[in-house]
């Protein structure tokens, strides 16, 4: 986006500079004007680029917030301690489970707090996770690599060596670097543990919340998605109370972490917004007469018919309509992010802004906006300080 700034000149010409300005964002945006209502500070956007890793990204930034929030202090942790210390857990229950459950990049948000607990935590500084010169993460070729190695230990009938887990971490320290017994962070020495201790964090403060009703409301389950693959269970709420909770949070202070689906079509992630637009009707023209004439494709017809050029009439969510997109996989566990705000369009629909981890080249430098329909569709979990959870839900989860 161009600005213009020529001072004092003559009043048409600035003028017609703004109207350019005008619509050349409006162009930009897909006809969208976004007003943050409510932000909190947050730390700097990072980039996960090509490694399946959103989920240690968001939570990463999620307690960095935290830390933030209570401390004052920005502070910059390491995601790829949290994806290393996985990987090796990971393996380890899959050789148990017989190769039975997935193993692969992807994971939960609540894996930070798991690795916190277990394995305590360091600061970027001290782990970057890259090797070899390497500028930003690439974890395909790992992936493969990790991937055909614990198969083939899996796959060995009878018993399994004990040679398997060295080997598998000799892989680990390759790509990653081996893991730091102690460091040096501000002038004083840490190990994990202790550092971890140093932030202030206790994970049994952080509540993870979803809505669904294949289990009962305010019984905790485990939701059946392949990347919970520590068995992780979240409190089941309805959706306007797990809605509530995240307004709540954001008008207090807190952050929310966020996974959801990010495959839909009104997910415009360059344009910075995710919507769920009302289907036009009388736009599917196949088997008419009229269809014969019509020179477009499926794939263009579907284009032209779903085509956002500014606020639109949304679906309205029912929970009803909610469980079946996720019983249908129409909803699927796609990404990890982190709700920091509320925002407005120029219509005055509601939006919540929200910090993503693909890097800062987007129109909102790595922020984009989600409508409140899309939010309450596409929303797989979040995770919040239990103080941000409003007290007569907190009350009926049990907390």
């Amino acid at each position: 986006m161009k600005k213009y700034a020529f001072g004092l000149i003559a009043a048409t010409i600035a003028f017609g500079a703004q109207a350019d300005e005008k619509a050349e964002k409006n162009d930009s945006t897909g006809g969208f004007t976004f007003t943050d209502v409510k932000v909190v500070k947050t730390t700097p956007v990072k980039d996960q680029n090509k490694s399946g890793t959103c989920w240690s990204f968001s939570g990463t930034s999620f307690f960095e917030e935290e830390i933030l929030r209570k401390t004052g202090k920005e502070m910059d942790l390491s995601e790829m301690w949290t994806v290393r210390n996985c990987y090796s857990d990971k393996a380890d229950k899959y050789i148990r489970m017989d190769g039975k459950i997935n193993f692969a990049q992807g994971g939960s948000t609540l894996d930070v707090g798991y690795v916190i607990d277990r394995y305590g935590m360091v600061p970027e500084e001290a782990y970057t996770g890259l090797q070899y010169g390497e500028a930003k993460h690439d974890h395909s070729e790992l992936s493969s690599v990790l991937t055909a190695y614990v198969d083939a230990v899996n796959n060995k009938r009878g018993k399994k060596s004990t040679a398997w887990r060295k080997g598998y971490e000799s892989i680990l320290d390759a790509y990653f670097g081996e893991k730091p017994e102690t460091f040096v962070y501000e002038g004083k020495t840490y190990t994990p543990k202790t550092f971890a201790q140093s932030l202030g964090i206790n994970t049994a403060d952080y509540i993870p919340v979803t809505s669904f009703t294949h289990h009962p409301f305010y019984e905790p389950f485990a939701v059946e998605v392949a990347d919970n693959w520590i068995w992780e269970k979240y409190h089941n709420v309805p959706m306007e109370e797990m809605k509530a909770i995240v307004d709540n949070a954001i008008d207090n202070g807190y952050t929310v972490a966020w996974a959801a689906d990010v495959s839909e079509p009104g997910f415009k992630w360059v344009k910075g917004y995710a919507l769920l637009p009302k289907k036009k009707t009388g736009d599917d023209l196949t088997g008419t007469e009229l269809a014969r004439w019509v020179k477009l494709s499926d794939k263009d017809r579907e284009a032209e018919a779903n085509k956002i050029d500014g606020p639109c009439e949304e679906i309205t969510v029912t929970q009803e309509m909610r469980q079946e997109m996720f019983d249908t996989h129409e909803t699927t566990d796609d990404h990890g992010m982190v709700i920091v705000g509320k925002a407005v369009d120029q219509k005055g629909n509601k939006y919540y802004k929200v910090k993503n981890s693909w890097d800062t080249n987007q129109i909102y430098d790595g922020f984009f906006y989600v409508s409140e329909p899309y939010f309450l569709a596409k929303t797989l979990d979040i995770l919040v300080h239990r103080d941000a959870i409003p007290k007569d839900i907190a009350k009926k989860m049990k907390i």
